[in-house]
């Protein structure tokens, strides 16, 4: 799929590297086509390397995408630099009248807070708000999953007695949901968070759809009955070092954290991890692009409804 962004965009050129086709705004402009337009709210600290991620994760469809990157006005970023900022995001307060074919919300390391001691929470759930008329398909990552499953269904996140830190095998609970398609019955994701949502409280929403769930790491995927609402418990976009990079961090930090559960061979970080998800990762965001965003939207963004039946 080609991915339009903007010309010097770092992520860019380590994505042609890796063979996958990446347009400016001239070539796209020379297409006699139109391409899906998606918005990410990059909550992420090191947001080059959750561009870069994602960005990589929607590489795998022969749909062409327009991505605009979004970043929070009531936060200051510390670990991105203001002219990356300045350069390649817009604010919520410049595309609040635009429609979207798609949203995709990122986690945040922000999950030992209250909601509403996040220094961003009112702007956030603004913007929850506005995606149910502006946003045909909004696809929440982590604690944007939390965030969003509290705001729009009222479900608690409950502290873990430890952080859930590896990667988990998951298995599909509804195979006729186009979400799951072509998975098989156990895959397995990447987690990396202190709190969850429990399964209990999911199950028991009338509104939510519960596609894969772990034994060990709780429900993973969840979704309301039309699709404009995905909920992703994990980081099915993590690279194969994300992980790594992480526990050297935690350790760094002095931190209490346990090596990665199924992500060194041995248990030993000394050892290359092995990368045991991406298939089903990039299976995950085709399946969304395809059934939720590019088989549900009108050809004219003006068109989305103002109330998607069977939400709330």
């Amino acid at each position: 799929m080609p991915i339009k962004v903007q010309r010097d965009l770092p992520a860019r050129e380590i994505l042609e590297n890796e063979n996958i086709f990446v347009m400016d705004e001239y070539r796209s402009l020379h297409q006699d086509i139109r391409p899906l337009k998606i918005v990410i709210l990059n909550l992420m600290p090191l947001k080059e390397d959750t561009e870069l991620q994602i960005l990589r994760s929607l590489s795998n469809s022969p749909l062409q995408v327009d991505i605009t990157f979004l970043t929070i006005e009531s936060h200051v970023s510390k670990n991105t630099s203001a002219n990356h900022l300045n350069q390649f995001y817009t604010t919520f307060g410049e595309i609040r009248r635009h429609r979207y074919d798609g949203m995709i919300i990122t986690g945040a390391p922000v999950e030992t807070l209250e909601f509403n001691e996040v220094d961003y929470w009112e702007e956030l759930c603004t913007i929850f708000e506005w995606t149910k008329t502006h946003v045909t398909s909004t696809f929440h990552i982590c604690w944007g999953a939390q965030a969003g499953l509290y705001y729009h269904f009222g479900l608690p996140k409950r502290r873990l007695e430890k952080k859930l830190f590896g990667v988990y095998a998951q298995k599909v609970m509804n195979r006729k949901i186009p979400l799951v398609r072509g998975f098989d019955d156990v895959f397995y994701a990447p987690h990396s968070r202190y709190t969850c949502v429990d399964a209990e409280d999911i199950h028991n929403c009338k509104d939510l759809i519960v596609c894969a769930e772990s034994d060990e790491a709780g429900i993973f995927l969840c979704m309301t009955e039309s699709g404009s609402q995905i909920y992703v418990m994990g980081h099915p976009e993590y690279d194969r070092l994300t992980l790594d990079k992480e526990y050297v961090r935690d350790k760094n930090k002095g931190l209490d954290t346990d090596i990665p559960k199924n992500y060194y061979p041995g248990d030993n970080p000394e050892n290359r991890p092995l990368l045991s998800w991406r298939s089903h990762a990039n299976n995950l965001y085709t399946n969304w692009l395809n059934y939720y965003v590019y088989q549900a939207t009108p050809y004219t963004l003006e068109d989305i409804p103002d109330d998607k039946s069977g939400d709330p």
